[in-house]
C-alpha cells in the first residue's frame, strides 16, 4: 500500500531558487530508493488563522515563506530503508547536511497511511 511523507517548511523567501535546487539534488537519491513522486509548493496564499495555522507551526517569520511538500512511496517498508540509509549517508558525510537551505528545527514531518487517494498530480 503506498505511503505518504508529508513536510512543512519554513525558508527564507530570498531563497526560493536554492531551496528548489536543493530538493532538485536530493529527489534523485528518493526516486532511486523507490520514491514515487515529489510535490514541492511554494507558498502564495496562506493566511493567518484564528487559532493555528501553518505560518505559526512552523515559527515563519516575515522574510520566510512556507513550504509544503509531500513524497509519495510504493509502502512504508521502502520509505523507511531509503532513511535509513540517508541517516548513515548522514553520519558518514556530516557536511553533506549541514548546510541545508531552511531551518531542520522549524520543519514539521511526518508519515501518512493514504485514506484517500485520486488523480494524478502535474
Amino acid at each position: 500500500m503506498a505511503y505518504i511523507d508529508g513536510f512543512v517548511i519554513p525558508v527564507k523567501t530570498e531563497d526560493r531558487e536554492i531551496y528548489r535546487d536543493h530538493e532538485a539534488k536530493w529527489w534523485p537519491y528518493f526516486r532511486d530508493e523507490g520514491a514515487l513522486s515529489l510535490v514541492v509548493g511554494w507558498g502564495d496564499d496562506v493566511p493567518p488563522g484564528k487559532q493555528t495555522d501553518f505560518l505559526r507551526a512552523v515559527e515563519a517569520k516575515e522574510d520566510e515563506t512556507v513550504v509544503l511538500c509531500w513524497m509519495i512511496w510504493p509502502d512504508k517498508e521502502t520509505r523507511g530503508r531509503a532513511y535509513e540509509k540517508m541517516m548513515k549517508l548522514a553520519e558518514e558525510d556530516p557536511a553533506e547536511f549541514a548546510n541545508m537551505p531552511f531551518d531542520g528545527k522549524r520543519m514539521i514531518f511526518g508519515g501518512f497511511t493514504p485514506l484517500l487517494m485520486e488523480g494524478a498530480t502535474k
